[in-house]
């Protein structure tokens, strides 16, 4: 059995690689806070299935495939695999902006939390299995 058949190790790395991706999109908020009309966008978070669901399966990747000359390659803004949100905002400047720097830095910190819990649980846990191997 392979490591990343483990469904632990496959949601912690799930988790890990969102909150990378919203890292990117939380720092595209934050320079594009003057860019008028500029709307602020937000990672959905992850759901993971119940323990008794999850099944050891390979990860696939998914490509779109133009079947007609007339198509257009879509990609998502900044290219993430997760999906974004638009959240309405209370605030908007008269240009139209809708990012709060305030609210986007406590954003950029709680995530910043996250992924140190999950890398920590990460580590940990590979700890335990090379305890439970007798490789340490």
């Amino acid at each position: 059995m392979a490591i990343t058949d483990i469904p632990i190790f496959s949601m912690l790395r799930t988790k890990m690689n969102w909150n990378q991706e919203r890292q990117k999109v939380l720092a595209e908020n934050v320079a594009n806070s003057d860019t008028p009309n500029f709307r602020e966008r937000d990672l959905v978070a992850p759901k993971f299935e119940e323990p008794g669901q999850i099944m050891a399966r390979p990860v696939l990747q998914v490509a779109l495939i133009a079947t007609e000359p007339g198509h257009i390659a879509g990609m998502t803004m900044s290219g993430t695999k997760f999906q974004t949100e638009h959240k309405g905002s209370y605030e908007v400047r008269p240009t139209g902006n809708s990012v709060g720097l305030e609210d986007e830095m406590m954003k950029v910190a709680a995530n910043q939390m996250d992924y140190q819990a999950a890398t920590a649980l990460y580590s940990r846990s590979l700890n335990l299995l090379k305890v439970a191997l007798g490789k340490r």
